[in-house]
């Protein structure tokens, strides 16, 4: 790290502090970076009504973001130019040395912005994209033409995988060398001590200590595919030979679809399987009782729930999508199964349902893999070599 006569200020952006991936990076990021020295300011918008809130993360960290109440997830031509407006008063005003954006409506607006104001370094994260899987064809292309424009102006590119830098690039958005990957930074001690909490989930759930549990961990949006999960655990209670009371689906989190997927579970025939906890802000509590978890998403960047999982020691199967691959090794810490296919998802399950120690191996095998890449304390070391050889060039 450098040693500058003043510090460095970053101004960061991003369009909301949802429950997710996303809001954990930049909030232990601004908070990590202004530990060692750098001055941050965190730019926020407004969060959705069931999208969740993670202010309390950010106010147990002491971070105090700047609210654009205009800045949020949907396109609207009057709050995003008034946004866009704020956003760029406030760099004007600031002059940070760097902007950096994350997620896409901040990154659109905020780089503009920033371009605009003569900012000297303009960088943005993708936490995965909304360029494949979200919308139609016409809508996606427009959003990929966009981000070649915004390619241009940006000092950098960062994805939080090699598979995801490759997809971007294939798009033709940015030229190689533009590109840097920075893995997802997670505080990652809490889910490796998370055996203290051993059977405190499943007392609070009215569940006998013996119970198994398969849980999925994540936003109830579409792209996430809980239905699939639903109807793998349609087939997979069928085929369990224990009595079905000691096996339950958990359901983690919240969002648009929760009304539909619970209707789902009782057309399908299982409500009585399936348990949904709503939001939780106690995870390592209930990672430690799951015995797998699911990952059942039409596209993802670097799923946080995978390396929690993992951290906590837990076998994982997910859908070789996005960045997952780059987490999860087929048959080594977790099983790798196609989007949308059931009965593979199924069979994976199923396979480390019968097996106690394949469950244990892998999930040994999970916490190698994610510590220490994946830690807050790799992520801030490699942003921190980023922004300080970036203002060596300026």
């Amino acid at each position: 790290m450098i040693e500058p006569l003043k510090k460095i200020k970053v101004l960061r952006i991003i369009a909301r502090l949802n429950i997710g991936g996303p809001a954990i990076h930049t909030i232990l990021l601004s908070h990590e970076l202004d530990r060692i020295g750098y001055k941050t300011i965190l730019v926020k918008g407004t969060e959705g009504q069931t999208e969740g809130d993670m202010m309390y993360l950010a106010e147990s960290r002491g971070v105090k973001p700047v609210v654009i109440s205009e800045l949020g997830r949907e396109i609207g031509i009057k709050n995003d130019l008034i946004a866009f407006y704020k956003l760029y008063k406030l760099i004007r005003q600031e002059k940070p040395d760097i902007v950096h954006t994350h997620t896409a409506k901040a990154g659109t607006l905020g780089r503009i912005a920033a371009w605009l104001a003569g900012v000297p370094i303009i960088l943005h994260t993708f936490h995965g994209h909304v360029l494949t899987g979200y919308f139609g064809k016409l809508k996606s292309w427009v959003f990929v033409y966009i981000e070649k424009i915004l390619a241009r102006i940006s000092t950098r590119i960062i994805t939080l995988s090699n598979e995801l830098k490759k997809e971007l690039i294939e798009m033709g958005i940015g030229r190689e060398e533009k590109f840097e990957v920075i893995p997802l930074g997670l505080e990652l001690k809490p889910f490796f001590d998370s055996e203290k909490y051993r059977r405190m989930f499943k007392k609070e759930m009215g569940l006998s200590d013996d119970a198994v549990l398969i849980g999925i961990i994540g936003r109830l949006v579409p792209i996430k595919g809980h239905k699939y999960f639903l109807d793998a655990a349609k087939i997979i209670s069928s085929q369990f030979t224990v009595h079905s009371s000691q096996l339950k689906f958990v359901i983690v989190g919240d969002g648009e679809l929760r009304e539909e997927l619970e209707d789902y579970t009782k057309k399908l025939g299982i409500a009585n399987d399936i348990i949904f906890t709503g939001f939780r802000q106690d995870l390592p509590k209930i990672y430690c009782d799951l015995d797998i978890v699911a990952l059942t998403s039409l596209n993802e960047g670097t799923p946080v729930s995978v390396i929690e999982a993992m951290a906590a020691g837990k076998p994982v199967v997910a859908t070789n999508v996005g960045g997952v691959s780059s987490i999860v090794k087929n048959n080594i810490n977790g099983f790798l199964v196609n989007p949308q296919d059931v009965q593979a998802l199924s069979d994976a399950i199923m396979k480390l349902l019968k097996d106690s120690d394949l469950r244990q191996k892998m999930g040994r095998e999970g916490q190698g893999s994610v510590f220490p890449h994946y830690d807050i304390s790799q992520l801030v070391k490699r942003v921190d070599s980023l922004y300080s050889s970036l203002m060596k060039v300026r």
